[in-house]
């Protein structure tokens, strides 16, 4: 698929509700967000009741979708991950390389802050979407 995003379009990998078709679908939000593919990263998902929180770490996969977001819909995003306004300190947003399509993408994502997931089950898969009702 062609690349259409503009110069000021930035990409973000989505693991959880944020995934299209879940509570949170990143594609009912708006500015609309382009749809880049489907990837994976290496970290470890943990299941947080609702919702996932997944730790950058080698070994494990999570799997997820890419998309390519405008300005304002990062806004969006860092308040559904309470960044911005509460600035609490759950998730810490990353930028980190995927690979989508061939393709090498930095790419915000949204890592859980280690505390929170002290005894919390690990999602084997890594995928929210298999996963969620553990």
């Amino acid at each position: 698929m062609p690349e259409t995003s503009s110069p000021s379009s930035r990409y973000v990998f989505v693991y959880g509700t944020l995934r299209k078709g879940d509570d949170n679908d990143i594609t009912r939000l708006a500015p609309a967000p382009q749809f880049v593919g489907h990837a994976s990263i290496e970290g470890v998902m943990h299941h947080l009741g609702a919702y996932p929180g997944v730790r950058l770490a080698p070994g494990r996969v999570v799997v997820g979708e890419v998309y390519a977001i405008e300005p304002a819909l990062e806004l969006k995003l860092d308040e559904i991950e309470m960044l911005y306004p509460e600035q609490k300190d759950e998730y810490f947003k990353r930028e980190i390389a995927v690979q989508v399509d061939g393709r090498t993408l930095s790419c915000v994502l949204y890592e859980i802050n280690p505390s929170y997931i002290v005894g919390r089950p690990v999602i084997e898969s890594g995928d929210w979407v298999r996963g969620r009702h553990l």
